[in-house]
């Protein structure tokens, strides 16, 4: 683990000074939160948590970036401009750092990588624009932090049932906040698949909804991996239990 300077010993830039000042200032008026708790705002936070959450891991990440659905193109903008209300970025700008960070996860070139810090692979890495190129109420913020999880504590803790060649785990809880997105090292395995939650029992929320809407003829081209594809990436213990 090396200690990063994400505030000190470094140059900002505008953008930086931007992008931390709006940050703080949505943490700062969550503070506020409680003197006006009411049950109509709390239920509309979840439904905009359920929605902009699905416009990332659903849109952003299933759909563009890994490209293992297709959508209507109607449907793809919908949840795209959901996804954009998550203040995640535009679009090209999320899935470029997405595809970066496969191409070089945990390495020196992986723009949010634990071996930096903990912190860095959280949240510091979103304050400098020489290591990436992307922008960034209470429901915002929980949903940022979220999403943010998977970069820092989906490389750090959780269960590794295949061999990635990374440090991408698994992690239940993950995946309850994350819509289904904590199933991180099934999904360093396989990559394309539009299913995170490769078994029964592995809640993804994401995974369901796609499932509708490939029901209703509205998802196409759903990719999810074979048991060939499995065995290639089992690791030994997961292929002593298969045999058995």
């Amino acid at each position: 683990m090396k200690l990063c300077g994400e505030f000190w010993g470094r140059t900002w830039n505008i953008q930086d000074v931007f992008t931390l000042a709006v940050i703080l200032a949505l943490h700062s008026l969550c503070a506020f939160a409680p003197f006006h708790f009411n049950w109509p705002a709390f239920w509309v936070a979840v439904t905009l948590y359920v929605v902009t959450g699905l416009g990332l891991t659903l849109c952003y990440h299933r759909s563009l970036t890994h490209r293992g659905l297709r959508l209507p193109k109607w449907l793809e903008y919908l949840f795209a401009y959901c996804g954009v209300l998550s203040l995640q970025g535009s679009p090209i700008e999320w899935v470029s750092n997405h595809r970066y960070h496969h191409q070089f996860t945990d390495t020196e070139k992986d723009p949010h990588s634990p071996i930096q810090s903990l912190w860095h692979s959280h949240i510091g890495w979103i304050f400098d624009t020489h290591r990436r190129r992307c922008e960034h109420g209470v429901r915002t913020v929980l949903l940022f932090h979220a999403t943010l999880i998977i970069n820092s504590v989906g490389h750090m803790w959780g269960k590794k049932p295949w061999n990635t060649g990374d440090m991408s785990t698994n992690n239940w809880w993950m995946s309850i906040i994350t819509l289904g997105e904590g199933w991180h090292n099934n999904h360093h395995a396989f990559e394309y698949s539009a299913r995170h939650g490769l078994e029964w029992w592995q809640i993804d929320i994401t995974w369901y909804v796609i499932r509708f809407l490939q029901a209703i003829g509205l998802a196409t081209d759903v990719k999810v991996p074979n048991e060939i594809q499995k065995q290639r990436k089992a690791s030994n213990g997961r292929i002593m239990a298969t045999q058995k």
